[in-house]
């Protein structure tokens, strides 16, 4: 998730009532998206490629103005290129993963991300983070093994929906580091959410349309799943989160990342119909404490 933007926490203070409520909020719209994802009437890489150009046009007027300071869209342009490659990379495989493996997987491993980020920041920057971090990480891989362990059983195409999970998580931790490096840099969240999300639109268009998948929908409702998807959980979902964390301690980031892949399994099983086996739950509880070990080992 994109750091928070200065500019927000300039205004009045919220209730932590208002900010949590907003948290969890945000988090509940972003745990659809995968729901909407399975639900979609076109190909994944379709479906990523409406999610943000659907989304630009919303971020776009919700961009805070730069009050005369030079938009990071003309001083850093090889980082946005770069976060965008990430964001696009991210998107297509994650959407394919859901479609192969269960959302409760897909989503959890997905969530691997801030893992790979410090484990970056370790061997290419020299940040050695604490002990801790390096317990939080044995124990995600040990819940990680029993998750590919139950996939495992059931076919392999859920066993590569899996490794794309994991994928999702490299792509998307590429996208945190060079959407950190913007930030201190002095460049706006929501700005960099309207930047990125329009230049992986730009990417994914020619590799959807080359892919031979289903580019258009062939419902009304078809089309209110990915107008849900672009503006509930990427939009709504990800701004919410943003106004929370400006007026939360850093402590509660901790809360939206392990709040959405329980949220998003919740989901699947209740619309889709998809019930976890004792041992996803295990499997799925042990990430989810590794995660939490992990970021806290990496403050």
């Amino acid at each position: 998730m994109p750091a928070v933007d200065d500019t927000v926490r300039s205004r009045a203070p919220a209730t932590a009532g208002m900010a949590l409520a907003a948290l969890l909020a945000g988090a509940t719209f972003i745990a659809l998206s995968p729901i909407w994802v399975r639900l979609s009437e076109t190909g994944p890489t379709a479906a990523a490629f409406w999610r943000v150009a659907l989304a630009s046009p919303a971020l776009w007027l919700l961009r805070p103005g730069t009050h005369g300071a030079t938009s990071p869209l003309s001083l850093h342009w090889k980082l946005l290129l770069a976060a965008g490659i990430a964001f696009a990379g991210d998107l297509a495989v994650w959407h394919t993963s859901i479609k192969l493996t269960s959302v409760a997987n897909s989503t959890l491993l997905a969530n691997l991300a801030s893992i790979f980020v410090t484990l970056a920041m370790w061997l290419l920057w020299k940040q050695r983070p604490r002990g801790l971090f390096l317990a939080g990480l044995v124990t995600a891989l040990a819940g990680v093994g029993m998750l590919v362990e139950t996939s495992a059983t059931l076919s392999p195409i859920a066993l590569a929906g899996d490794a794309l999970g994991v994928v999702t998580a490299m792509f998307y931790a590429w996208y945190l580091l060079a959407v950190k490096e913007l930030r201190d840099r002095g460049a706006a969240t929501v700005e960099l959410m309207a930047i990125t999300s329009t230049i992986t639109a730009v990417l994914l268009l020619p590799v959807a349309l080359g892919s031979g998948e289903r580019m258009l929908p062939l419902t009304t409702l078809g089309w209110m799943t990915l107008i849900g998807l672009a503006l509930v959980s990427h939009a709504a979902g990800q701004g919410l989160i943003t106004y929370a964390l400006a007026h939360l301690p850093a402590a509660f980031s901790s809360v939206s990342l392990l709040f959405q892949p329980v949220m998003a399994a919740a989901f699947a099983w209740v619309l889709l119909g998809e019930a976890l086996t004792p041992m996803q739950i295990a499997g799925g509880g042990v990430v989810l404490v590794g995660i939490y070990l992990s970021r806290r080992g990496s403050d």
